[in-house]
C-alpha cells in the first residue's frame, strides 16, 4: 500500500474548481510521471482536494520529486488564495475516512447495569410533629444585647 499525500486548495479571488480545471490535467500527468499509483479529486464546499498515492519505496521520483517539479510549483503558485488557501500534507485530505474501518464497539457488559437504590435514611423529618410543637424559644437560645 502506498503513501497518500493531499493538496488542498481553497476558494479565493476565483474558485478552486476553476483552478482545478486549468491545472488538474497537468498535475495528474506529472504525478503519474513521478510514480503515482492512484489519485482522486475531492470537491468540497470550500474548495478542492487532490489526493495522490505514491509507492512507499520508489527508486526515482515520488512525492518530493513531484513537489519539486517546475510545473507543480507553477500550479501551486497560481492557487486562488496563495496566502491561506493552500495546504500540502501526508494522508488523505478533507473529511476523508480512515484507510482501515473502525473496530466494532464492545457489547454492553455488566458495567452498564443499573446501580442499586440507596437505603432510606433513618433521619426522617416528621412535619406533623414539628407543626404540633409549641413555638416557644428553647432554653438553648441566646439573645444578644445590641
Amino acid at each position: 500500500m502506498g503513501e497518500w499525500w493531499s493538496i488542498e486548495v481553497a476558494d479565493g479571488e476565483f474558485s478552486a474548481a476553476s483552478w482545478k480545471d486549468t491545472h488538474g490535467r497537468d498535475l495528474i500527468r506529472t504525478a503519474l510521471e513521478y510514480g503515482a499509483e492512484d489519485w482522486a479529486w475531492v470537491e468540497r464546499p470550500w474548495g478542492v482536494v487532490l489526493e495522490l498515492c505514491f509507492p512507499e519505496v520508489l527508486p526515482v521520483g515520488g512525492w518530493e520529486a513531484f513537489r519539486d517539479a517546475a510545473l507543480v510549483k507553477a500550479a501551486l503558485d497560481a492557487v486562488p488564495d496563495p496566502i491561506n488557501g493552500l495546504l500540502l500534507y501526508p494522508g488523505r485530505g478533507g473529511s476523508s475516512g480512515a484507510r482501515v474501518p473502525r473496530k466494532p464497539k464492545p457489547a454492553p457488559a455488566a458495567a452498564a447495569a443499573a446501580l442499586p437504590e440507596p437505603e432510606p435514611s433513618e433521619k426522617v423529618l416528621r412535619l406533623e410533629a414539628a407543626l404540633e410543637a409549641p413555638l416557644e424559644p428553647s432554653s438553648e437560645s441566646f439573645v444578644h444585647a445590641a
